[in-house]
């Protein structure tokens, strides 16, 4: 794992794991801080992520974003930190259900869940039970990327609550951390999902200062721990 981070970045460890993930957002009501609620738009958004430990503090290493959105795609990395590329999503939700696939301007997939809500882990996490997992991402608010012209943005997720479900999988999948040129067969298992909804919350730019308001209809967090072949987790 930590040959997919830069040398400022640690994997941040649980129970000898480092761990990775996808953190998939469906918005609704985004909008500048500012600007009135009649301005707004919606995004389908995922993001490949590493906890991470640095000399700034606990977080996450985002390795690739993808969004729906064309705003997104032209203004990330210029207006608010992040750059994404453009993916197509295809989403199918009920009440405890959820279907997210992520596509290429080519068809392939990029990560796909199905999955249910449910009320405890899968046999086999490495984390103890929901409040340890709650706690773990809870730590993970601040997220860091490259820039285009080289040094890191920083932003960071805030929220007055914080309220994370388990997922039964039927189905995971995701290309990046299936790559074994990045991480060699075997050194990556899936361990859980997780799920926020219906989450207001706010993205504050820790170098510009500039915040975006936001109402999160779903928010998806895939969790996968990889360890051995060289590999610390």
């Amino acid at each position: 794992m930590q040959e997919q981070l830069p040398p400022e970045f640690k994997p941040k460890i649980v129970g000898g794991y480092a761990i990775g993930g996808i953190c998939q957002v469906s918005l609704s009501s985004m909008r500048p801080k500012g600007m009135p609620p009649i301005i707004t738009t919606r995004s389908h958004n995922a993001a490949h992520r590493i906890a991470v430990t640095s000399s700034k503090g606990e977080g996450v290493f985002v390795t690739r974003r993808d969004t729906n959105s064309r705003m997104n795609v032209l203004s990330g990395g210029r207006l608010f930190p992040g750059v994404y590329k453009r993916a197509e999503f295809e989403v199918d939700t009920s009440e405890n259900d959820y279907a997210v696939r992520i596509l290429t301007d080519k068809k392939k997939t990029l990560m796909a869940i199905d999955a249910t809500v449910t009320d405890t882990l899968p046999e086999g996490s490495i984390f103890e039970n929901q409040q340890a997992v709650s706690v773990f991402f809870e730590g993970g608010s601040m997220g860091w990327s490259s820039k285009e012209d080289g040094g890191f943005d920083a932003i960071e997720l805030q929220t007055p609550e914080w309220r994370m479900e388990p997922m039964k999988i039927k189905e995971a999948y995701s290309a990046y951390f299936a790559d074994e040129t990045k991480f060699p067969a075997g050194s990556v298992a899936f361990d859980s999902a997780m799920i926020m909804r219906n989450l207001k919350h706010s993205w504050v730019s820790r170098k510009k200062l500039c915040e975006v308001c936001c109402y999160n209809k779903t928010h998806r967090t895939e969790s996968t721990r990889s360890g051995g072949l060289g590999v610390i987790l």
